[in-house]
């Protein structure tokens, strides 16, 4: 995990604090050495946009929206990592709260996965969804769930 915080900061980022879950679930579960990360929302020191993509949100501000929800994300995967280790990005899956003539959801989550080789250099290319919906939690224009593995740091 060191190297995923020193990445960040060389970045200018921190990582979040582990998202509190706003409903009956864990924000990630670990199964061996896989991480699976429950949906995680944009939000940013407890502020949340809203809309619907292409209309109310640019895809631009979606974008932002879609790397704030992978920083979430990465906080509730290292929340069950051990000591010595570091992740490996497997799968993410991208939710777009998109107005119905919106058709850039593979662009809005280019986000998070740019952000995500960003930080995790070779260990950041995944495996990928993305899919657009008529509503998201909270009105959200993003929503986003990963899968990782745990590996050993080094």
């Amino acid at each position: 995990m060191k190297d995923i915080l020193k990445r960040l900061g060389e970045l200018g980022l921190e990582l979040p604090a582990c998202p509190v879950p706003i409903a009956a679930y864990v924000p990630a579960k670990r199964f061996g050495d896989v991480i699976y990360v429950s949906g995680q929302l944009p939000s940013r020191a407890g502020v949340l946009p809203r809309g619907f993509v292409g209309a109310e949100v640019s895809e631009a501000e979606a974008q932002e929206a879609a790397a704030a929800s992978f920083l979430n994300g990465l906080a509730a995967a290292a929340s069950v990592l051990h000591e010595g280790e570091t992740l490996e990005l497997l799968q993410l899956q991208g939710f777009v709260q998109a107005a119905p003539n919106f058709e850039n959801h593979a662009a809005v989550l280019n986000g998070a996965s740019e952000l995500a080789i960003k930080v995790l250099g070779e260990r950041g290319k995944h495996a990928r969804a993305a899919v657009g919906v008529a509503s998201l939690p909270k009105a959200v224009p993003v929503e986003i769930a990963l899968v990782f593995a745990a590996v050993k740091e080094g």
